[in-house]
């Protein structure tokens, strides 16, 4: 079916026959949801394949696959350390994306708060506390330093000055190695005025360090990501 466009100048970009990703917003006709909806239009649109042969990408990215090893990326956390991925070896590691001026709440906020629920069920099991990490990364390193990830983090913690971080980190990329891990976890980031125009991703990463699920857009629940994560170690 055809779907109207928020941002039509998209269209320059796309070729018939385009792989994409994107996120599908709709007006619920009235508060009965059994009523339906309408005004369906696409927004945050990716592009992860090109159909058209002589139209090269400037930027080619990545659809996370199971089994995907990840790259060893560095991240500077809400503590000022640096920390890898690889540093987490052993444990199934649940990444998300996000940046702390998102004011949409059905994006970044909903990640978050996702996230806040996952750490306090695992946080009341101890092994998989034990087991899991979790790991909210920011595309916005210039803006979300350590000072501003640990006062987001301690927020959504609800330990605010008291929070440790020893379960959940936040942390960004060093600004010149964003656009490989943004590429790697297929998230699409646009400056658009004092906002940043984005698509979504979240994984859990294996104890081997390997790709276990992908959730491309926010259409999943925290009880999704938990099942996972007790099959995981459970194996």
């Amino acid at each position: 079916m055809p779907y109207k466009l928020v941002d039509p100048s998209i269209l320059s970009e796309l070729h018939p026959g385009d792989r994409i990703t994107a996120d599908l917003l709709a007006d619920q006709r009235t508060a009965d949801p059994a009523d339906g909806f309408t005004n369906a239009r696409l927004t945050h649109i990716v592009i992860t394949a090109q159909a058209k042969p002589d139209y090269k990408p400037t930027v080619q990215y990545h659809v996370p696959t199971p089994g995907d090893q990840v790259p060893n990326f560095a991240l500077l956390n809400q503590s000022n350390h640096l920390i890898h991925l690889d540093d987490f070896h052993g444990k199934v590691v649940l990444l998300t994306f996000i940046y702390t001026r998102c004011a949409l709440a059905d994006f970044c906020p909903r990640m978050s708060r996702n996230f806040a629920q996952l750490d306090r069920q695992l946080s009341a099991d101890p092994t998989l506390l034990a087991n899991t990490h979790l790991l909210s990364v920011s595309f916005d390193p210039t803006y979300d330093t350590p000072a501003v990830l640990r006062s987001y983090g301690g927020a959504y913690t609800g330990q605010y000055t008291k929070e440790r971080f020893l379960h959940w980190d936040f942390a960004a990329p060093p600004l010149k190695e964003l656009p490989q891990i943004t590429q790697f976890f297929d998230v699409g980031v646009t400056p658009d005025k004092s906002t940043l125009t984005h698509s979504m991703s979240t994984v859990v990463i294996g104890k081997d360090g390997k790709i276990l699920t992908w959730y491309p857009t926010n259409d999943w629940s925290p009880a999704d990501l938990l099942a996972t994560v007790k099959t995981a170690i459970a194996s």
